[in-house]
């Protein structure tokens, strides 16, 4: 889908609600699927993410059914025989987290995808399964896995994806003896971690950690229905945060003061950055400021990249963006498909690894003569919009439609702030 990107006549301003957070909501999903019983999932986004969560609980151990914003999963205390792979999609959430759930079904499991999701790396989960005697096999188009893991001690790097420490989180605490997780520093996206501990502890599974980098979670633990609320996404509020930092008058509502979410740090980012705003309960008000650049540190908040490299043009002075790596193992490698349609546009910035350099050139940015990509990647266009409507630039944008991965809603809430998006037709 090719889409134009504008601000409205009337300028930016305006409210927008955040979304529910994916995070949690993927969280929540499984441990309800892994109870026995019924449980309720409110405030849900049906992105292709949490859809492809959502269908495979129903595939593997549950019954769901799914309302306009709510799904009602029913945990059924077995696992399910396999006629068919399990499709992640294109959620590397999805896929980390029942690798390990799938060595309790006791039956082969074999895991599919979409774009770029099996080209990720999971040899963290590799090593486990073959020191283990298990069966790990990654092919091109997805990956099996055969037998039971087992309770015991496991170390493996603190600096990897999160969610393959999540991943064991979710599954251990059922094994029956406890299992200890050692996570080689330096530890890294630990909110996530916490996250979902605090998740799986509304489920009734607990864990702890016995020093900094060290977490016990005692076996034979069981998952129990509740009821859950999942809050605002904080990640998925940076763009219209962005947007109201540099333009002022927008209010952004759902964003729980107490919230767990690593990527609640961008209103610290933004505030350093000289970014006005206040906050009233779950609410969030942004008034027009001059914007500086500073240094950042991504090593929590990975998701943040590719807006703040947008930041980084529009702030005076130079934005350094630091521990970025895990970008470039994402739906797209997002410094380099952020760097290339950044600097269509007149941008200035340089990486070197996950490093990134920003140098603020608000004066010479301008909308190019072909169309941006995209690059399938819903932050990498979500991005480009903000950078669209907050620089004041007509820009359009190719592969539009990955906005469904994570904010399928996306236009057209950011429609009432007065960012116009427009359809184009193909020839």
């Amino acid at each position: 889908m090719l889409v134009t990107i504008r601000p409205a006549p009337g300028g930016i301003g305006g409210v927008i609600a955040a979304p529910p957070s994916k995070s949690m909501a993927h969280r929540a999903v499984l441990c309800a699927a892994l109870a026995v019983g019924r449980s309720h999932i409110t405030h849900l986004e049906f992105s292709k993410d949490i859809s492809a969560t959502l269908s495979a609980a129903a595939q593997l151990c549950a019954a769901v059914d799914t309302g306009a914003d709510d799904a009602t999963v029913q945990g059924l205390g077995h696992f399910l025989p396999l006629t068919a792979p399990v499709d992640c999609c294109e959620s590397g959430s999805t896929l980390r987290f029942l690798i390990p759930i799938a060595s309790l079904t006791g039956q082969p499991v074999t895991f599919t995808g979409r774009g770029r999701l099996m080209e990720r790396p999971q040899s963290i989960y590799e090593m486990l399964y073959r020191e283990q005697n298990l069966r790990f096999e990654q092919f091109p188009a997805g990956l099996t896995v055969e037998g039971a893991l087992t309770p015991g001690d496991y170390r493996l790097a603190g600096n990897v994806s999160s969610q393959f420490i999540s991943g064991l989180l979710f599954a251990l605490p059922l094994l029956p003896g406890d299992s200890t997780l050692h996570l080689i520093p330096p530890v890294e996206s630990r909110s996530y971690i916490d996250m979902t501990r605090a998740v799986q502890a509304a489920f009734g599974v607990h864990s702890r950690w016995l020093d900094e980098t060290t977490l016990l979670l005692p076996g034979g633990q069981q998952y129990h229905p509740c009821d859950y609320n999942v809050e605002g996404d904080y990640s998925q509020a940076a763009f219209p945060a962005v947007l109201g930092a540099v333009c002022g008058g927008v209010t952004i509502t759902g964003l729980a003061p107490d919230t767990l979410q690593g990527d609640a740090a961008i209103l610290d980012i933004l505030r350093r950055c000289g970014a006005v705003f206040t906050r009233k309960g779950d609410s969030v008000t942004f008034a027009k400021a001059p914007l500086h650049g500073v240094d950042i540190d991504l090593a929590d908040c990975p998701d943040l990249g590719p807006v703040l490299m947008v930041l980084g043009l529009l702030c005076k002075g130079t934005t350094v963006i630091r521990n970025a790596e895990r970008l470039r193992l994402k739906e797209s490698d997002r410094i380099a498909a952020m760097e290339a349609e950044l600097r269509a546009c007149g941008g200035v910035l340089e990486s070197d690894g996950g490093t990134i350099t920003v140098h603020g050139c608000a004066e010479r940015l301008h909308a190019p003569a072909a169309p941006l990509h995209g690059h399938n990647d819903h932050r990498v266009v979500m991005s480009l919009a903000v950078l669209a409507a907050a620089a004041g630039l007509p820009l359009t944008v190719d592969d539009a439609e990955a906005i469904q991965k994570s904010w399928p809603g996306f236009f057209a809430d950011a429609a009432p702030l007065g960012v116009e998006v427009q359809k184009e037709t193909s020839d």
